[in-house]
């Protein structure tokens, strides 16, 4: 009796979970009615759905930090990672609590800091308001950019095969991505080349943010993150932070990206296609 009800219990988290999930991904696309053009043929569609952008304000301690436009669904990982990915905290233990306010006009995620970082919160504060946000942009000093991180260790390895693995596996997962078609993806994947999560959103800088807040929360570091986007430097930075050894994107990297990888010790590895990569540094832990 005590296992059948155990059961019972966990069955109904998994509803309550997925009804969660699915009003969050609500939240991220509205319809509208467009007209589509097609072959010198013109139809009306009111379900063509968009993604939403939702202006996020992060207010740390009752400073108010930055506002970010996010799509409105995983935030308290997003609030983790962006705090990571800045370097305002050093890891979950900083962070006392984070609640989030919804307002007409947007949303507001109030962290509480411990007291050891709120003096470095005030050397980095600066404006980032209505961006698709970077992180990077508005930044005070070119310090505030490019911090000194450790040299990642060398632990890890994957096998280039992999690569169509996690591939193919990816465009049923990108659940809003399907239903948009404008938004970005950043995953974790482990060794063998299985996705263990998958993060969303319009802005690519911020769909990676909250997997590194997810990462931050499970305590993972292995396997490696792949992003559905180009791979420029602070994102290399922001995956060094979360203490990941490998890199994977689906476009270029830029030169200053590889820079950041040779200096944080990371794999990069761009233009990940069927078939096709492009491994730019630290190319001991790809195995081909």
């Amino acid at each position: 009796m005590r296992e059948l009800l155990e059961l019972e219990a966990r069955d109904e988290l998994s509803e309550l979970r997925k009804q969660s999930e699915q009003n969050e991904l609500a939240r991220c696309a509205i319809h509208r009615e467009v007209v589509h053009y097609r072959a010198d043929a013109l139809t009306c569609d009111s379900e063509m759905e968009l993604p939403s952008e939702t202006p996020v304000a992060l207010v740390y301690n009752g400073i108010a930090h930055s506002v970010m436009m996010c799509s409105a669904s995983d935030l308290e990982d997003f609030a983790i990672g962006f705090s990571l990915s800045e370097g305002i905290i050093d890891s979950l233990l900083d962070i006392h609590d984070i609640e989030q306010i919804d307002g007409c006009q947007g949303i507001e995620l109030h962290i509480t800091l411990a007291n050891r970082c709120v003096h470095r919160l005030k050397e980095k504060r600066r404006t980032m308001a209505g961006r698709t946000g970077c992180g990077i942009c508005g930044s005070e000093s070119l310090d505030q950019v490019i911090r000194t991180q450790p040299v990642l260790p060398d632990s890890q390895r994957l096998d280039v095969g992999h690569i169509d693995k996690v591939l193919t596996a990816l465009r049923p997962l990108q659940l809003l991505g399907q239903r948009t078609g404008a938004t970005h993806a950043a995953v974790h994947l482990d060794g063998a080349g299985n996705i263990l999560a998958i993060r969303e959103d319009v802005g690519r800088h911020i769909a990676l943010d909250k997997l590194v807040g997810h990462l931050c929360r499970t305590g993972r570091r292995d396997g490696a993150i792949l992003v559905t986007s180009r791979a420029s430097f602070e994102m290399v930075q922001k995956c060094a932070s979360a203490g990941v050894e490998i890199l994977l994107a689906i476009s270029a990297a830029t030169e200053l990206a590889v820079e950041r990888a040779e200096q944080t010790g990371l794999t990069l590895v761009g233009f990940c296609r069927p078939g096709r990569a492009e491994i730019y540094s630290g190319c001991q832990r790809i195995l081909l």
